[in-house]
């Protein structure tokens, strides 16, 4: 008897430990395929257990969460979310998320383990921390400067602090509401299948993820290309270019809008946009300088992130000469973000070093304690600083004096380039308005603002659009709201110290 009592228990035990092995596979070595399989909902009702963390202008926040009592318990709501869509992005139950939302996601939701008390601690624990929140570098008048200048026409804006790569306005319209996608509803269904749908593409950021020809502001760039490689070395002296100029090896005609062109100097040429002058500037600079001063700017970089990712801006590497010739004057295959021609304004502001674009200030937890911060850093050094000087004078003649006057803001120094950009099979597409341009404050010893615009502006005529008259002034606008919050920031300072 005693012999078929230990044959049983010798037998119970083999079971417990196949049973205990069987567990430590599952919880151990399958953990991971378990927790990431479509049918186990416990990660999606944990992970909307708790508020999301917020997203923050000028400290305050412009995310929310709502209760909704249902299993998956908080649901995303935003305060002026067409406003700041295209910096936030969503957070939807049913459809993910994009953007802040996205690259920000583990601080926001709490799973990022520099929220956790000690190290491992989410991964020993399988828990999740309260939400941090996100400081962006908005500046919330221009942002609003911004939006109510494009007034729901197709377009976008994109402003930089030039000395820090701060970026401080993020515009793209038509927008949309994100809280309309962040439940599960059909409501929610309906307004995701409707804004995919639209032909205005509102959820499209045009401001970092659409490219355009950037037309005549991509001048800039070649001026750059053409003081740095010593083609130009005097900006005041004849470049011995006729009007019109026959594109090299064809029999192709490059005309002038502008009138004084023949033979006009550097200067006259960004002044009133001579295609002719700097057309024949960039042949002469030759292929191999023109790309290595547009990839200085940013230009065929895929990897620049803000963090969320930025489309590439293109400068092709492989052209004859007529094709560079009309590159070099942001026509034929050269396309660019609008936050990527903010970033050529900003280096010349800022004497030719071009600073790392960034959207996040810092991170913190849910106590306001700083997680990460984001310093500034230098990206490039995009031309040499006296190049920088002398755009700096040709860029606020031409607000001064030229095409971009609607850009001027009494007692403060603006330069600008203003551009028409055709598109479409035989340029027969509406023209894209451009302007870019820099702001510096009488009591500033640098420029503290950079700007791009680009309007698709569909309702208007051909003859009608213009950087100058369309997208200057919003340009003006913006710039004008960012020097009065430094101003106001800088006298509340004073009156505190007092």
């Amino acid at each position: 008897m005693t012999r078929y009592i230990r044959r049983a228990a010798a037998f119970c035990l083999v079971l417990l430990v196949a049973l205990l092995v069987n567990s430590a596979r599952v919880q151990v070595f399958e953990a991971d395929s378990l927790d990431d399989n479509p049918a186990n909902r416990r990660g999606t009702i944990e992970r909307y257990d708790q508020p999301r963390g917020d997203i923050l202008v000028g400290g305050r926040p412009v995310t929310g969460s709502r209760d909704t009592g249902e299993q998956l318990r908080y649901e995303r709501t935003y305060k002026d979310g067409p406003l700041y869509a295209p910096v936030t992005g969503y957070a939807s139950q049913v459809y993910g998320t994009s953007l802040l939302e996205h690259a920000e996601d583990g601080i926001l939701s709490g799973t990022d383990p520099m929220l956790a008390p000690l190290p491992l601690w989410n991964d020993l624990t399988r828990s999740q921390q309260p939400g941090g929140d996100v400081a962006t570098t908005i500046d919330a008048a221009a942002q609003r400067a911004a939006y109510r200048g494009l007034a729901g026409r197709r377009g976008a804006v994109a402003a930089l602090n030039p000395a820090t790569g701060e970026i401080l306005a993020l515009v793209s319209s038509p927008s949309y509401d994100p809280a309309a996608i962040s439940g599960t509803d059909s409501a929610t269904t309906s307004a995701w299948t409707h804004l995919n749908g639209a032909a205005s593409q509102p959820m499209l950021n045009r401001a970092i993820r659409q490219t355009y020809p950037p037309g005549s502001t991509f001048k800039i760039v070649t001026a750059a290309a053409a003081l740095d490689s010593g083609t130009v070395t005097d900006v005041d002296g004849p470049t011995h270019t006729p009007s019109p100029w026959v594109l090299p090896d064809t029999s192709t005609r490059l005309e002038n809008e502008a009138t004084g062109c023949e033979d006009a100097s550097l200067a006259d040429a960004i002044r009133v946009s001579c295609n002719t002058v700097m057309a024949k500037l960039g042949v002469e600079v030759g292929l191999n300088g023109m790309v290595s001063a547009a990839r200085k700017f940013g230009f065929d970089d895929a990897g620049i992130r803000i963090p969320s990712s930025v489309s590439r801006s293109n400068f092709d590497t492989d052209m004859d000469r007529s094709q560079l010739a009309l590159s070099s004057i942001g026509q034929f295959n050269t396309t660019a973000t609008p936050l990527q021609m903010a970033m050529v304004s900003a280096a010349v502001a800022n004497g030719g070093i071009l600073m790392a674009p960034h959207l996040v200030e810092r991170t913190t937890d849910e106590h306001g304690a700083t997680v990460a911060q984001t310093g500034s850093k230098e990206y490039k050094q995009a031309m040499n600083p006296a190049t920088a000087v002398e755009l700096q004078r040709m860029m606020q003649d031409a607000v001064e004096d030229g095409t971009g006057t609607n850009a001027q803001i009494p007692g403060v120094t603006v330069g600008g380039k203003t551009g028409t950009a055709q598109h479409g099979v035989g340029n027969k597409g509406i023209p894209y308005a451009w302007f870019i341009s820099w702001a510096r404050s009488p009591d500033a010893g640098v420029p503290g603002v950079a700007v791009a615009v680009v309007v698709e502006d569909a309702s208007a005529d051909r003859a009608d659009i213009s950087g100058g008259g369309s997208a200057a002034p919003i340009a003006r606008d913006v710039m004008e709201a960012v020097l009065n919050s430094a101003g106001n920031s800088a006298g509340n300072s004073a009156d505190n110290s007092g």
